[in-house]
């Protein structure tokens, strides 16, 4: 066998070197170096391996710094031969376990391999022994090297026994466990988050099918697919994520939901997990929590001034019902925090009750809905209104009784906020009257109605300036002569969009508005009235942002789904 390389004769020095060549090239910093080895220290993982299971670098990264250290070639995806190098004599299990590919007999007679860990010494020793030939020695990024491993010996025995596990635990929770736990499926779902928070993805989506498992990311609304796994991967990647959210992994026939905090960049991040049963096998949603990402700010959000200048009026009041509406991922809960923190103040109390908490909020006291033993909406709020608040927010207001006791605990002196699902600020009015509170009460309570939707934002590297059709012009009544147009460009994956931003319209009830609510005036009427006496609809002030660049025509037809 070839000798080792110098370099390899001294492992820690090498790994310490491999280190500070991490830190000096800016992938970590020193904190994920300190933490990486508190988690060695723990764990019994070298402090290079911890940092990558901890998100911290990337297993790229980690093995181009290996190959540029030790002088030896990084295998690149089309190195892997395409049939098992001397199967007879170096065992699929071995390799696994090993994490290495033999690559090919060189013509001088040597066996060059693949190896996830360059400085593992006895692995190539061992392969020497095996095969009496000199080993020569390539550094692979492990999510590779895999994939070679499962395409090269996927029938071999220990593929069959990993299948046989997997099926086996249908009715085995201790072997779906250890599935879960072993380092290649802990590897993939650290690349799944890792990957989905690097390129601001606000939804990361597990599908099973009868052939593979699907990885959706969702960017800017629109779901995108980034990558597909073998079928037999399934249950090890749920299973892996419900470890994480400690849910019942054994549990497979009713959905379930939890959360996760996990260290991506060193940067700790939230995630909002939720499991339910499919034809072929679970399917999971993870929903991104990175407070990092998210601005609680009205004007980065992209309201409208006179929109904000509206509803700071009415959180100026010291009582009523203000609400948000919209569909669901339609910004409701943020615009509802942005306002929240807006009123958190030494001499105000807040409490929130919510299903589920996304964003923990400094300051102010926040309850997590829990129906399963009748801690609902109705029961929570009819509670804390005796802890003295001065704020209250309800998450949504769901039927008559929520929507009774929020109006009531308005009239008693707290301003409420809370959520409905409705199509516009005009349509809120109309669907609590049809949820049956009484004309009196609404009338007495309500200090504005907020409807938004979300559309994307045109990427400013790449969009293209263009003239403003006469009839276009005419007809949404736009006030420029050129607008912009999606491109594409790498920045935003070609998309032409980069990030969301907010159209809404605001509705401040007034005297008119009343006669309309006391007459049983329909939602057209009362839309009306609310224009005439000057509010900007959803339409207008999209157009609005479309004068000024930001987005696009179509963007806001399809956001507020207006006739053609």
């Amino acid at each position: 066998m070839d000798s080792l390389p110098m370099d390899l004769a001294a492992p820690p020095a090498m790994a310490d070197a491999a280190l500070e060549l991490l830190a000096a090239s800016g992938i970590c910093d020193a904190i994920a170096l300190e933490r990486a080895r508190a988690v060695a220290r723990e764990t019994g993982l070298s402090c290079a391996q911890a940092l990558v299971q901890l998100g911290l670098v990337p297993e790229r990264a980690l093995a181009e710094t290996w190959a540029a250290l030790l002088r030896l070639p990084l295998t690149t995806p089309e190195r892997y031969p395409d049939a098992p190098v001397l199967p007879e004599r170096l065992r699929p299990r071995f390799l696994r376990a090993a994490r290495t590919v033999p690559l090919r007999i060189t013509p001088d007679g040597a066996l060059s391999v693949a190896l996830a860990d360059p400085l593992d010494e006895f692995t190539q020793a061992a392969i020497g022994l095996a095969t009496g030939l000199a080993v020569r020695v390539e550094v692979g990024v492990p999510v590779e090297l895999e994939a070679a491993l499962n395409r090269l010996y996927a029938d071999d025995q220990v593929r069959q026994e990993t299948e046989t596990s997997t099926a086996a635990s249908e009715d085995d929770a201790e072997r779906l466990k250890d599935l879960a736990s072993e380092a290649p499926v802990i590897r993939l779902v650290n690349q799944i988050i890792s990957h989905a928070v690097e390129s601001s993805a606000s939804d990361i989506h597990i599908e099973s099918f009868e052939d593979r498992v699907r990885i959706r990311y969702r960017h800017d609304g629109d779901l995108q697919e980034a990558q597909t796994h073998p079928a037999r991967h399934a249950a090890a990647i749920i299973s892996r994520l419900k470890i994480l959210a400690k849910l019942d992994i054994a549990e497979r026939r009713l959905p379930q939901d939890g959360r996760i905090r996990i260290a991506v960049r060193g940067q700790e991040v939230v995630f909002r997990l939720a499991t339910a049963p499919s034809l072929h096998g679970e399917i999971a949603v993870l929903r991104v929590l990175d407070r990092s990402a998210v601005s609680f700010d009205y004007t980065t959000q992209g309201h409208d001034p006179q929109v904000v200048e509206r509803l700071k009026a009415a959180l100026a009041a010291p009582n009523g019902i203000i609400l948000v509406t919209g569909p669901t991922g339609s910004g409701k809960t943020t615009t509802l925090y942005t306002a929240l923190l807006s009123l958190n103040a030494e001499e105000t109390k807040i409490i929130t009750v919510e299903d589920p908490i996304e964003y923990q909020l400094p300051g102010i006291n926040q309850i997590q809905v829990r129906p399963q033993i009748g801690l609902d909406f109705a029961a929570l709020l009819r509670s804390i209104v005796r802890l003295d608040p001065n704020v209250i927010m309800v998450g949504e207001i769901r039927d008559l009784e929520t929507a009774e006791i929020a109006a009531r605990a308005a009239l008693t002196g707290h301003l409420v906020l809370s959520t409905l699902h409705t199509n516009s600020a005009a349509a809120a009015i109309t669907r609590l009257r049809d949820m049956g509170l009484e004309d009196y009460l609404l009338a007495a309570v309500l200090r504005g109605v907020l409807a938004q939707r979300l559309v994307r934002r045109l990427c400013s590297e790449c969009k293209e300036e263009v003239p403003v059709p006469n009839d276009l012009r005419q007809r949404f009544n736009l006030d420029c002569s050129t607008m912009f147009r999606a491109h594409g460009c790498p920045a935003c994956r070609n998309t032409g969009y980069r990030g969301r931003q907010a159209i809404a319209e605001f509705l401040t009830p007034d005297t008119e508005i009343e006669r309309l609510l006391f007459s049983h005036a329909g939602q057209a009427e009362i839309e009306r009235a609310a224009v005439g006496t000057g509010m900007k609809t959803m339409l207008q002030t999209g157009m609005a942002a479309v004068a000024r660049g930001e987005t696009t025509i179509e963007e806001v037809l399809r956001a507020v789904r207006a006739e053609e």
